[in-house]
Order: structure tokens, then C-alpha cells, then sequence
């Protein structure tokens, strides 16, 4: 899919081990008691946990079993005055640009023995040296935008006047300190996509507590939870200080431990789902003796375009797909007898993949 999210925050507020934890064995960043520890952006791969793909393997065994797979992005922890470039803050604002949606890692648990930035937690203040930073950068930004594009709303192009009221209503936003996520609407924000403002991606709250703090959270968490709530956003809680220790553990050991917390699953299970979420992502799958497989797509993709992300030629030469539901395949068990009572449906050029789809592409190139 080429879709990344990147993991953002202020130094030691547990990036790089919670990006460690979720892409245990594709990429391992640095994780150390002082700021900047982690300086270029590490890059990883993490499986996007579905339980339906088991489900699916158990009722048609294969070969191999492939789920869904996120890129991450772990950046350097961002500090006050980034966007004038203290801390190295240009460089690390930049690879935010390159992402398309934020993570980003909140501390909320007290520890005397990990260092805070600023000397004390508080998530509410560092949730606003971050989104300022942002939004200081996006209003350079802005500025320029405006000056680029009156040139032509002044020649009396109609589609560059356009575009200048939303380039003039974002900056007057940003200039308030509001992002602009919460300034502009989808259509909006997809006249100045070419921007690339970096206040204007979805965001995800992550709050990191400490191991006893997972079950209840604490009042750090609750005033996260609020302001994310202010502004659509969601909120998972986890610890990446357990995660980290899960992560280590034999599979076979995961379990008792994940039990000892009072938890039914590792929280990066959520947290990976979450994350597939925010991007505006779902999962079609395809079922056979050589491969079980989960596909990325973008919500709201045609029947052809989930084909194309399996091969190019499947979209070209896309006839028809043969679609039936993981319902379908528990209630009768094979394919050969979903087909029998009738259930299989044949889709065209105009069908709208739902998440969750098994499908069978038919093409000719």
C-alpha cells in the first residue's frame, strides 16, 4: 500500500521501545535514559494481528499464511522551538512530513529514574509543545503557500481563488493555534494536500503507563483521554515497559504473563489495529491450498483495485470477483459447499470491497 505512520513525541517518553516492541525482528531503534538517543528515523514492518485469518486457515489449511503488514516510523523525539531547529528539530519535523498519519507517544507514568524534558510529566503540556512545533512549522509553511498562490487568484483563475480562501483559513487557523486537522474539513484539507502540513494528519494518541497503571490507567490518562476527545482523535493505552517484556518472551510463555496483567491480549494488538484504522485502512483475503494471505486496501476500494494490489495485470485485465464472507465459510464449512447453497457472489467493475471480503479474482491480459 505504501502507507506509513509515524511515531512521534518528546524524548524518553518511550518511542523507540514501543516501536521496538511492535516491530520485534524487522527493525530495532535505540532505546536509552537521555534525549535524542534516536537521531534518523527507523524504519519497520509490523503484522497486523486478525484473528479471521486463522478462522479462515482452519477451516482451509495451506501452505503458508501471510497477514497484513504497517510500515512505522520512529522519529526523533521533537523538544520547544523544533521548528526554529533546536534539537535538531528541522530535520525531525521534515520526516514527519513524509508520513501520513502521527502516533504519537505520550508519557504518562512517573518514574525519578527516567528523564523528563522538562522536569516533570504532564501530558497535556507535552501533547501542546508538540502540536506547537507543528503548527509553527505549518504556518512557514502557509505563508508561503499564500504568496505562491495569489499570484494566480490575482491572474483570475477560479480554481487558484478557491484554493486561496482555504490556504488564507488555514493560516488564520494556525495563527490561533488551531491544526489543521481540526481547521478544515476533508475537502478542505485535500485542496492544500499539497502543502503537506504536518498539523493536518489524523493522529492517534498513545498514552504509555507503567504496568500497574494498565488495567485502571491513571489521572495522566484521563486527561489525555479528554483532549483527544476534543478533537475526534483516538486513545490507546498500553505499557512499553510490558510490551517490551512480552515482546522477549517465548510464545509459549506469552500468555501466562499477558494473564498475570489481567490482560486478554499484548495491547500493541490494539494498537496495531488501531493504527490500520487511522489510516483509513481495511483487509480483504484470499483462501487457497499454496497461500492464506490478508491484502491492504484503502476503505472504499473497487473490487479492480483490491485485484491491483495483488498484481497490476489483475486490475488491467480485471473480469469479475468471486466474493463470499468468513460467515459464509463457517456456516458450510468448504468453498465447494458455499458455492452449493448459492453464496458465492459474482461482483463486477463497480463493487465496493467490505472489510473482512474472501475473494477470487477473475482476469485476462
Amino acid at each position: 500500500m505504501g502507507l506509513a505512520a509515524g511515531i512521534i513525541g518528546l524524548p524518553n517518553v518511550g518511542k523507540s521501545t514501543i516501536f521496538n516492541a511492535l516491530c520485534s525482528g524487522s527493525g530495532r531503534a535505540e532505546a536509552a535514559n537521555y534525549p535524542f538517543c534516536t537521531i534518523d528515523p527507523n524504519h519497520g514492518i509490523v503484522a497486523v494481528p486478525d484473528n479471521r485469518l486463522a478462522q479462515i486457515t482452519a477451516l482451509i489449511p495451506t501452505e503458508k499464511v501471510v497477514p497484513a503488514f504497517l510500515e512505522l516510523i520512529d522519529i526523533a523525539g521533537l523538544v520547544r522551538g523544533a521548528s526554529q531547529g533546536e534539537g535538531l528539530g528541522n530535520q525531525f519535523l521534515g520526516h514527519i512530513k513524509s508520513v501520513d498519519a502521527v502516533v504519537h507517544v505520550v508519557r504518562c507514568f512517573d518514574d525519578g529514574d527516567v528523564v523528563h524534558v522538562d522536569g516533570s510529566v504532564d501530558p497535556l503540556r507535552d501533547i501542546s509543545t508538540i502540536d506547537t512545533e507543528l503548527m509553527f512549522k505549518d504556518l512557514e509553511t502557509a505563508e508561503k503557500g499564500v504568496t505562491r498562490v495569489s499570484k494566480g487568484a490575482k491572474s483570475g483563475d477560479k480554481d487558484m481563488k478557491a484554493k486561496l480562501a482555504v490556504y488564507e483559513k488555514v493560516h488564520a487557523k494556525l495563527s490561533q493555534g488551531v491544526p489543521a486537522r481540526k481547521a478544515l474539513d476533508p475537502e478542505e484539507l485535500q485542496i492544500i494536500s499539497d502543502m503537506h502540513l504536518l498539523s493536518s494528519k489524523p493522529v492517534l494518541y498513545v498514552a504509555n503507563v507503567s504496568e500497574e497503571d494498565l488495567l485502571e490507567g491513571n489521572r495522566y490518562v484521563q486527561l489525555v483521554t479528554e483532549h483527544a476527545a476534543g478533537e475526534n482523535a483516538g486513545v490507546v493505552k498500553i505499557s512499553g515497559k510490558a510490551e517490551s517484556e512480552i515482546a522477549e518472551l517465548p510464545p509459549q510463555e506469552r500468555a501466562e504473563f499477558l494473564d498475570s496483567l489481567g490482560l486478554a491480549e499484548p495491547g500493541l494488538t490494539t494498537l496495531a489495529r488501531s493504527i490500520y484504522k487511522l489510516l483509513g485502512l481495511e483487509t480483504f483475503f484470499t483462501a487457497g491450498e499454496k497461500e492464506n494471505r490478508a491484502w491492504t486496501i484503502n476503505s472504499g476500494s473497487t473490487a479492480p483495485q483490491a485485484a491491483g494490489v495483488i498484481h497490476s495485470d489483475f486490475e488491467k485485465g480485471f473480469i469479475k470477483a468471486d466474493v463470499y464472507t468468513l460467515a459464509d465459510l463457517e456456516t458450510y464449512k468448504t468453498e465447494t459447499a458455499i458455492r452449493a447453497a448459492g453464496k458465492i457472489r459474482s461482483e463486477g467493475r463497480e463493487y465496493i470491497v467490505k472489510d473482512g471480503d474472501i475473494m477470487f479474482f477473475k482476469f485476462n491480459v
